[in-house]
């Protein structure tokens, strides 16, 4: 695969209210679409972000969709969302404790027996509640180091079409030791340890399949994508593509440094990350997802409570800060003083996007960038600029 140089990439090649894009609102954001400018100055190919409030909706976009062809992103496009995923994947465990189907507080022995094993591993003491909030101390299989060299560098074209079931990538986990036990920290005030780990989210998965007697992708539709009318949204179960429209999507494939390749990584299975992350959406529709379930519309009042329901990050790995604390597949970020968002973050190879909202969802904005790597912080910079002290 050839590689690419970020030389060409230009900021600013479209502004916000693009042709594609909903009729933007009367009131204007320079300030944000600078900082969208300022996130493809630094490297990225595009950028492209949605923010709905009291005005209306604003359309922002910044570089290009593809890089040898200089198209502009356009916001109409889907990408892969990563670990935002896991939101719509707690909601689905929700409806179904809400339905009377299971109980946040049932153990993953009684849904999935003999699965979780392994050297100190206690899966009668962990819960489905603490898959959920990421209290259950399972180690991350994406941190072992054979499995993230499949995806380095010039190993991921001969890894990128390969079919893996949740149970193999729940295995890669559990040959490691648990990060620490869950007796305690699986609710707001309880001392307790917290890692963010992906295996809870496939085990999560894997609970709703065996509760529901189908499969993940049925149960996201049934219980989320088809309710909300999210017609841009997919769960694409393992189908390697992307639906049109959507950019090109790039990676440096955990390489670093100036000389690193830039690859087109558009095309691989998701099966690598099932229900911690293979979803595929638009800015809008995640909009409308975040919109409805802070509002309160997706989710009985027992469940919303047990939604918000928080614990505080602890040996943090990804967006936010240490006051951050995290709910069920959602989290509540601290942009600066007395600025605070629920929201999620996501990143996977070639696509990276955050979404947050107000508390209360009247106020929402997501973002997609078409390539994984480059400074985070400009990314909370522009969305400081948006829910900070505007």
């Amino acid at each position: 695969m050839a590689a690419l140089s970020l030389a060409v990439v230009t900021p600013g090649a479209v502004t916000s209210a693009g042709a594609d894009a909903p009729p933007p609102s009367s009131k204007q954001r320079p300030r944000l679409q600078a900082a969208l400018d300022r996130i493809v100055q630094q490297g990225t190919p595009g950028v492209i972000a949605q923010v709905r409030d009291a005005h209306g909706t604003w359309n922002g976009r910044s570089g290009v969709s593809d890089l040898a062809a200089g198209q502009p992103r356009g916001t109409d496009e889907k990408f892969r969302i990563a670990s935002v995923t896991k939101s719509f994947t707690s909601v689905v465990l929700l409806k179904l404790e809400a339905l009377g189907r299971l109980s946040l507080d049932d153990s993953v022995e009684k849904w999935l027996p003999g699965v979780v094993r392994g050297k100190g591993y206690r899966p009668q003491s962990i819960t489905v509640r603490h898959l959920l909030n990421h209290t259950s101390g399972i180690f991350d299989y994406n941190m072992d180091a054979g499995f993230r060299a499949k995806y380095a560098g010039d190993e991921f074209d001969k890894h990128r079409h390969k079919k893996w079931t949740p149970m193999q990538l729940v295995d890669i986990a559990l040959a490691h030791r648990p990060n620490f036990q869950p007796e305690q920290g699986s609710r707001p005030g309880e001392p307790g340890e917290w890692d963010y780990s992906d295996t809870n989210y496939i085990l999560a998965g894997m609970v709703i399949e065996r509760a529901t007697d189908g499969t993940y992708k049925d149960a996201v539709e049934r219980f989320v994508i088809e309710p909300l009318a999210l017609h841009g949204t997919s769960v694409p179960d393992t189908s390697p593509k992307v639906p049109a429209p959507h950019a090109t999507h790039y990676s440096t494939l955990f390489e670093e440094g100036p000389q690193a390749k830039v690859r087109d990584v558009t095309e691989f299975s998701p099966t690598v990350a099932f229900s911690a992350g293979q979803l595929i959406s638009t800015v809008g529709d995640i909009n409308t997802f975040m919109s409805e379930l802070l509002a309160g519309k997706l989710l009985p009042a027992a469940q919303q409570r047990q939604l918000l329901d928080a614990v505080p990050v602890d040996g943090d790995k990804g967006h936010g800060g240490p006051e951050d604390v995290y709910g069920l597949g959602i989290r509540h970020f601290k942009l600066a003083k007395g600025c605070w968002v629920w929201g999620h973050g996501g990143m996977i190879p070639g696509s990276a996007t955050r979404t947050v909202a107000s508390a209360d969802g009247r106020h929402v904005m997501t973002m997609n960038r078409n390539g994984d790597w480059g400074e985070q912080g400009l990314e909370d910079a522009a969305v400081r600029t948006e829910f900070c002290g505007r």
